[in-house]
């Protein structure tokens, strides 16, 4: 069997289409799998596991009439035709897409040559490629239940199986997460991470933040920031005294999750999958444009007080600091957010989802 997965450039799009290859791989090692990207893509650090790749040309697109988005539009028809001639070549028997413009071309000539198909969307709100989509597509994956009512097609189509995640994403021991870091045992540790390519915005406020904490030594941090601010940040934590380790990227997620207190981040899809499996507390600052997509995730944890969820435009001067430091001195609110999880289950979304393509092929 032969199955063709295209996604989206950034690390919310890339991890659960190859969390969904790995898990095709587990269940037939003797499936082919061909994985499709933009050629603009986080291309380090992917763990692509020996599958398949191929790239198209697709960049973002928008109404507005300039020179830069008739250069998509002319990239849009490059992959438009790209993505024909990796139809063609590989016969795939199902094609899978995860969303954004880059999936849009592959699905469609899926979906022409009458080849299966199936869309999963990471976010609670369908992007516009998987809503132009939804009505071609044999089945429509999504992560979160709450989907299901926003796309009016037949329910039968649709199928809830949770967001993928990167493979080894497990818990470990705090003090070996610790270690793993070289922190103290004993101090607050605050992880903070703006997505796989971090976020200007929230490492901003943390420099805010962090700089007028009353005491500094009772806060760590392991902090993502992407490659930009990465230097930044490293002398920031040193001037300020605060034990900090910093990432432009960090593969090895599940030491910043298992020895973090508390997170401060974005909304992405990925990143709440990843508080809600690893049942963390959260500050969460939602990325306001792309659709406000992100306020629409960060609702999932906040309606049920898992979070605290802070809007761009709310971002008053010494709010986000003291949210911090009402978390450093109040332990029982950080187990009360904790139990907020009971009852809220992290799926094996890979699994569930490479199940429900096989059954395509039944």
């Amino acid at each position: 069997m032969k199955i063709l997965a295209a996604t989206g450039s950034s690390g919310g799009h890339i991890f659960p289409a190859v969390a969904f290859l790995d898990a095709l791989k587990v269940k037939d090692s003797a499936i082919s799998t061909l994985l499709v990207l933009p050629r603009k893509s986080i291309k380090d650090d992917l763990q692509l596991s020996g599958h398949e790749v191929r790239y198209v040309s697709v960049t973002s697109l928008s109404l507005r009439l300039n020179k830069k988005n008739l250069l998509s539009l002319f990239n849009l028809a490059r992959g438009f035709w790209e993505s024909l001639i990796i139809v063609i070549k590989f016969k795939p028997d199902i094609a899978v897409g995860f969303g954004s413009i880059a999936s849009l071309p592959v699905v469609f000539w899926a979906w022409f040559f009458r080849i299966r198909t199936v869309i999963h969307e990471q976010n609670v709100i369908p992007g516009k490629a998987n809503r132009l989509l939804v009505k071609f597509v044999d089945k429509f994956a999504v992560s979160f239940g709450r989907t299901s009512e926003l796309l009016g097609v037949c329910p039968e189509k649709i199928v809830l199986t949770g967001n993928p995640l990167r493979r080894g994403l497990i818990r470990e021991d705090k003090d070996t997460a610790l270690e793993h870091f070289g922190l103290e045992k004993g101090k607050f540790v605050l992880f903070i991470v703006g997505g796989s390519q971090g976020s200007k915005r929230i490492n901003s406020e943390a420099i805010r933040s962090l700089a007028g904490l009353k005491d500094k030594s009772a806060l760590q941090v392991v902090h993502v920031c992407g490659a930009v601010d990465s230097d930044i940040l490293g002398r920031f934590y040193a001037e300020a005294g605060i034990k900090a380790v910093v990432f432009p990227f960090l593969k090895e997620m599940r030491y910043a999750y298992s020895c973090a207190d508390l997170v401060l981040c974005r909304a992405g899809a990925t990143t709440v999958s990843e508080l809600i499996l690893f049942k963390l507390a959260s500050v969460i600052i939602p990325y306001p444009f792309a659709g406000a997509h992100q306020s629409a995730n960060a609702s999932i944890l906040g309606e049920r007080g898992c979070a605290v969820v802070i809007e761009e435009k709310d971002l008053a001067p010494g709010r986000l600091k003291g949210v911090v430091e009402g978390f450093i001195g109040d332990p029982a609110k950080l187990e009360h957010m904790r139990q907020a999880f009971d009852g809220m289950e992290s799926r094996p979304a890979a699994d569930l989802l490479a199940e429900a393509v096989l059954e395509l092929n039944a």
